[in-house]
């Protein structure tokens, strides 16, 4: 089985590591740090953070004889009514 190696290369002058806390949408830095102009930075979560925010479907939660089913009596048109039930949703 190949290995394969994920490089990203960043062209820097200096590099700058400083620790801080994130609460609310905001990073509190633990140092001060002062620039002239505005600095772009990379943001790392170091404690585990929960990202899911709903629960993610996956395959297993779909059963095509159990669609046929719930379809059986149904008389319209299924793609106009997953459209008209996502359009509401937006």
């Amino acid at each position: 089985m190949a290995s394969i190696l994920y490089l990203c290369v960043i062209k820097a002058v200096n590099m700058v590591a400083v620790v801080g806390t994130y609460q609310n949408g905001f990073v509190k830095l633990d140092k001060d740090f002062s620039s002239n102009k505005p600095i772009r930075v990379i943001v790392t979560f170091l404690d585990e953070v929960d990202t899911s925010t709903k629960k993610r479907l996956s395959l297993s939660d779909f059963s095509f004889a159990e669609s046929q089913k719930d379809l059986e009596h149904y008389k319209g048109s299924f793609s106009d009514t997953v459209i008209e039930e996502r359009r509401s949703e937006l």
